[in-house]
């Protein structure tokens, strides 16, 4: 059969024999989409989910910051932005009291050409437009404290506006459960000081943070907590399907519009198999989440969970701006072996910024194999880092299964991560 994966903006094909141990093609289910998103999303204002309607709100504040994902994340901006911005003005808010704050998280600032992207020409000419910037502490306020002792840093744009306005998308993520809602302010407009915090060793082994999982996350309950200091009036979330297409939109109180947006998404991204594998291939979501090896680890630890031990992860990123940051490129050069990095890491011998995806990945590493097909990256450098390159993905499966035999259990997920891989519980 010939399967689609998601790589890059255009997808790779992969021819595969189904083997007796193959176990199937998982991907997440279609939804319609919206018929005429615009005009549902400004009924999402008028009728929101447990909160007054956005114009009531609005009505009597001086100015308003609306936060927006940064060129990371497939948000529509575009369809979101208008309407909201109708309302807003309409209830007395002039233009120039309107700021666009995109939450970069650790990231980059944006370029001109990417908000162009985000924003569309009209609203990034007629707007104020200001990138997060997580290393500036003289641009964050402290709003409350993280289990008690770690100061929430939040952007001082976002805490001072009147009117506060949360966009995004939700779909699976690592650490999260879903993304959306709370994690707009944390991490996306959290100071790397509070960061040091979310995204540190003993965050990022816990059990309970990961793909799919609310109850009981801490990652999930700090950016309800921090959310609640910090203030939010009102968020619009939307979901997507493979197409980036809207398929639900999520409009009204902070958190339980996000709730109800993560209820809607789990049936059709979960899915749950009766034993684990023994290899599966599966990719980054393509463009714009492979972007680089970075944003790559989300693939990796999403197919981990289904995996068995000394089993193998195959994933295809495109990679196209390489490996992520300088500082992701030192922190993967410090590994001398999985082993003894992550020691490292749970020792706190070093903090260096994006060593959480690191961590993530080298936990995965230290009982499986992870092979990599990619064009943004070179295999020498695949290798250095304790990964093994792949020429091609149809040698690789052939590999695998002569290591595993014939019989063995393998998949395929042509969406990575915006698929939820379980166990049963019995398995």
């Amino acid at each position: 059969m010939e399967i689609i994966l998601k790589y890059g903006s255009a997808g790779i094909p992969l021819t595969v024999e189904a083997t007796p141990g193959f176990v199937g093609v998982f991907e997440p289910s279609e939804p319609d989409p919206v018929t005429g998103p615009l005009a549902v999303i400004a009924e999402s204002l008028r009728l929101p989910i447990e909160s007054k309607p956005l114009a009531e709100i609005a009505k009597g504040k001086k100015n308003a910051v609306i936060v927006i994902s940064d060129s990371t994340r497939p948000a529509p901006n575009k369809l979101m932005l208008p309407p909201l911005l109708d309302v807003i003005h309409a209830a007395g808010i002039p233009r120039p009291a309107v700021t666009l704050l995109i939450a970069t998280g650790i990231h980059r600032p944006s370029t001109e050409s990417e908000r162009m992207d985000l924003v569309g020409p009209e609203i990034a000419a007629s707007y104020r437009i200001v990138d997060h910037l997580s290393k500036k502490s003289d641009q964050m306020v402290d709003v409350g404290r993280i289990a008690g002792h770690v100061p929430a840093l939040v952007n001082r744009l976002y805490v001072e506006a009147d009117l506060k306005v949360l966009t995004g998308f939700i779909e699976p993520h690592m650490w999260g459960g879903y993304s959306g809602g709370r994690k707009s302010i944390l991490p996306g407009i959290s100071s790397i000081d509070t960061l040091q915090y979310m995204h540190g060793p003993e965050m990022i082994s816990h059990p309970m943070t990961e793909y799919g999982q609310l109850e009981g996350n801490l990652f999930h309950e700090a950016g309800l907590h921090i959310m609640e200091k910090a203030g939010c009036d009102f968020i619009v979330n939307v979901t997507l399907n493979r197409k980036r297409e809207i398929t639900g939109i999520f409009s009204g109180h902070p958190r339980m519009a996000h709730l109800r947006g993560c209820a809607f998404l789990e049936p059709h991204c979960l899915r749950t198999l009766d034993a684990p594998l023994d290899f599966v291939v599966t990719t980054n979501a393509g463009e714009p989440l492979d972007c680089n090896l970075y944003q790559s680890v989300k693939g990796m630890t999403g197919a981990a969970t289904v995996v068995k031990p000394k089993g193998d992860i195959v994933i295809a990123s495109r990679c196209a701006q390489g490996v992520g940051s300088p500082e992701y490129e030192q922190i993967l050069g410090m590994a001398d072996s999985p082993d003894s990095f992550v020691c490292r890491i749970l020792r706190k011998e070093f903090f260096i910024p994006d060593q959480w995806c690191a961590q993530e990945m080298y936990q995965v590493l230290r009982e499986k194999d992870i092979w990599v097909y990619t064009e943004g990256v070179s295999p020498e450098r695949i290798s250095q880092y304790h990964l093994r390159p792949v020429a091609s993905l149809e040698q690789c499966i052939a590999a695998l299964l002569a290591k595993h035999g014939h019989d063995a259990r393998w998949a395929v997920v042509p969406d990575g991560p915006m698929v939820i891989l379980r166990l049963a519980k019995e398995a």
